[in-house]
């Protein structure tokens, strides 16, 4: 089975994700530019979000319920090492693969489920705030970046002829 376009985008977000943090030490993965958090935290916070749609909600499974009180939304800033938030980051979206590998136009449409209740919203607009929150913290992590002094950063959107639009039939 072919994955569903807006998956293929929340791969490519990712991916640009990662290329954004290419190169950041522990140092300043963990340095802060108040009122900003650091980049480790956005690192778990972006795993926290992915955690709670799609592994948590999505498969009922319990995988790193730690983060929400470290790096969720609401929560107090926090500095997290960034090996331990990066390791977080890519067992959670290994396990969400799981689930959005398996996305049909269908379920794509169908409700959010949240302790057993349907959320006013679809599966495919979770996966577009997904996306847009992903790109929005990739933004910040750029001026974080700018700031700590780092130069040859990513300037613009990176290779998309692997991530290619493609309707599924």
């Amino acid at each position: 089975m072919t994955e569903h376009g807006l998956v293929t985008q929340l791969k490519f977000t990712r991916s640009e994700f990662m290329r954004g943090l290419d190169g950041i030490s522990a140092a300043d993965g963990i340095t802060r530019f108040e009122p900003m958090n650091c980049i480790s935290w956005i690192v778990g916070h972006m795993a926290d979000q992915e955690n709670r749609y799609w592994v948590e909600r999505a498969q009922g499974i319990h995988l790193l319920p730690e983060l929400n009180a470290l790096v969720g939304h609401g929560q107090p800033a926090s500095t997290p090492p960034l090996q331990d938030m990066l390791a977080a980051w890519r067992q959670v979206t290994a396990a969400a693969d799981v689930y959005l590998n398996i996305l049909t136009p269908e379920l794509l449409n169908s409700p959010v489920m949240a302790h057993e209740k349907p959320l006013p919203t679809n599966i495919g607009t979770q996966i577009l705030r997904n996306i847009y929150h992903y790109w929005y913290h990739l933004g910040e992590a750029a001026a974080i970046r700018q700031m700590l002094g780092h130069k040859n950063l990513p300037e613009f959107v990176g290779n998309m002829e692997h991530w290619q639009y493609r309707v599924l039939e």
